[in-house]
This record gives structure tokens, sequence and C-alpha cells, in this order.
């Protein structure tokens, strides 16, 4: 509904709504890409579920996956703080503290933003500036039929790691699945290094759950995809927490979502290529499938050919 009623009226806006980030043109060959995340407590995180400290690293981390996923590097962010009377000055401290530990690992700089009471709960809008070469933005609607599909790192490891906070597991727990849903790695010099190489033909971050977010790049494609739950890579404390947290194994891997991984799509000639990157980034990539020519359809292919059932597609925010 808001993206029929946004008119691109600037010549410099070369991508508005539909991406991870929009695309405005800049001086010479590059572009700027400008992304924007809220997070809200009660509905992307709880206060005794987090540390002030991992929820400013995630906060900033969520937009890094953005701009990773269009192939740019971040160079600036702005942060607005709506804070609740029940928020301390310790706790900004250690939010800010948290962003500050995330910006230095990224060469980003904190640029500005505002702060506001609010008589709700707490919430954090970080906007994030990064740049590109215009020729080398990597969107979602580049996906073509025989393209394989590439997942970064493992899937549903977030979603179980929520599972476990839920449960009452110590935010400071150093199980894996926990940290990875407190404090998700961005794929940032991955995506700089498929773009920079022309490998990647469409990409987009893990946010809301392989399987919708696959649907994205199928939608802008105008593409179908056949995924195969046998090739979704899946790590050792996800196959050995998933029986207990979930009544289906392959749930949380292709509809849980805030995994922070890049999933993209590559010519079958450029395999070689794109595991060569990977390798040199030192990120295991995985191929979990194929694009198809009917028009937005995925199969999500089980054992013995049977057809995966979605109980539910992904996150979704309304």
């Amino acid at each position: 509904m808001i993206a029929r009623g946004s008119a691109c009226a600037r010549p410099d806006l070369l991508r508005a709504i539909g991406d991870d980030a929009a695309v405005c043109s800049a001086d010479g060959r590059d572009c700027l890409l400008a992304t924007v995340d809220v997070l809200n407590e009660s509905v992307h995180f709880t206060l005794a579920g987090t540390s002030p400290y991992l929820l400013g690293r995630k906060s900033l981390a969520v937009n890094l996956s953005d701009i990773a996923a269009m192939g740019g590097r971040p160079l600036y962010f702005l942060v607005g703080l709506s804070l609740p009377k029940h928020v301390s000055i310790d706790f900004v401290r250690e939010l800010y503290r948290g962003m500050r530990s995330q910006a230095q690992r990224f060469n980003v700089a904190l640029a500005g933003g505002d702060t506001v009471a609010a008589s709700g709960g707490l919430s954090i809008s970080v906007t994030l500036i990064g740049r590109a070469e215009k020729r080398r933005v990597v969107y979602r609607g580049g996906a073509r039929p025989g393209d394989l599909i590439y997942v970064s790192g493992t899937l549903g490891d977030s979603a179980l790691g929520l599972a476990l906070v839920q449960q009452g597991s110590p935010v400071a727990s150093r199980k894996k699945l926990i940290r990875r849903h407190l404090d998700p790695e961005p794929r940032v010099a991955l995506g700089h290094a498929l773009a920079r190489a022309r490998l990647a033909t469409a990409m987009i971050d893990i946010s809301d759950g392989l399987a919708a977010d696959l649907g994205h790049i199928l939608e802008q494609s105008r593409a179908g995809a056949e995924v195969y739950l046998e090739k979704l890579p899946l790590s050792r404390a996800y196959r050995q927490e998933c029986v207990r947290l979930s009544n289906d194994f392959y749930a949380p891997a292709v509809c849980g979502g805030e995994d922070y991984e890049l999933l993209f799509t590559a010519a079958p000639k450029r395999r070689s290529a794109v595991e060569a990157c990977a390798r040199k980034m030192g990120i295991a990539v995985t191929c979990i499938g194929t694009i198809k020519g009917n028009t937005e359809c995925l199969r999500i292919i089980g054992g013995q050919g049977k057809e995966y059932t979605l109980q539910k597609k992904g996150f979704c925010h309304f």
C-alpha cells in the first residue's frame, strides 16, 4: 500500500521501496544506500531477555545486514530513541556502548539522531547510510531460471535461541543458539565481495525467515524456486536442541527468521567462483536449490521427493 502511493519523482532516487535499502545517486560511479530498522520492546525484544549492551549491538547489526544484502559498505548511522521512564541512564550508556562496539568493527560513524520521552515501551530506530558502485548494487529482482540458490552460514539457530530465552535461559549463557539470536553477525564483507565480483544475481538478508525472504526474491524476480530440506545448512547445536524445542525439525530453519545470513542467487557457471569467494572471506555458503521459471511458486522438497508443507511462511509484522 505504501509502496504504491510513493512516486519516485526525483531522478537521483534510483530505487525506493522494495529492496533492503533505498539507492540514491551520488557523485561519479557511486551511489548511496539508506536503510532504517525499528526495534520495539515487547515486539522485537524484552528487557528481561537481553542485556542493553547486546541490544545495542543487535540494533546496528540488523541495519548492517541490509547494507550487506545490497553489496555495499556501511558509512554512517543515526539513532532515534523513544525512552520510557523505566529505562535508566545506565541502561542507555550500555546500549550505546554496544552500538559503538559494533560500529568500530565495521568502521561506521554515529552521525546524529534524536531522543524523546515515550509513554509506552522502549523503541530504537537506527538509520544507516552506506555506499556502493551503481553497477554493482545487488537487488532482489535479478534471479533468473537456472540460477543456483545459496545461503551463508547456518539456518534456524536464532529461532531456537529465542525459544531458549523465552524458556528462561540466562542472557549470559554461552550457548551458541542464544548468542546467534541476541548478537547476530552481519555478513558485510561477503556481501560486498559477491557484489564486487558480480557473482550474485539477486540477494537479500534473512530477517523474516528463509521461506519468506526467498519469497521476496521470487516476487521481485517473477520466478519460482525449488529448495531441498536435506541441503539446508544446520549447525550441530541446532541438531542437538531442535528435537526438544520444536515439534517440526525443519520449521526453525525454514520459517524462524532473524538469522541475518545472506540468501543469494548465482548463475551455475559461476559456482566455483562463488565457493572460492566464500572461502576467501572465511564464511561457508551452501547451495540449497534452484530458481525455476514458474512465477513466484516456491516448492520445498523433503525426503523421498515429498513436498514439505509450511505451517507458516515466516515472521509477519502485522
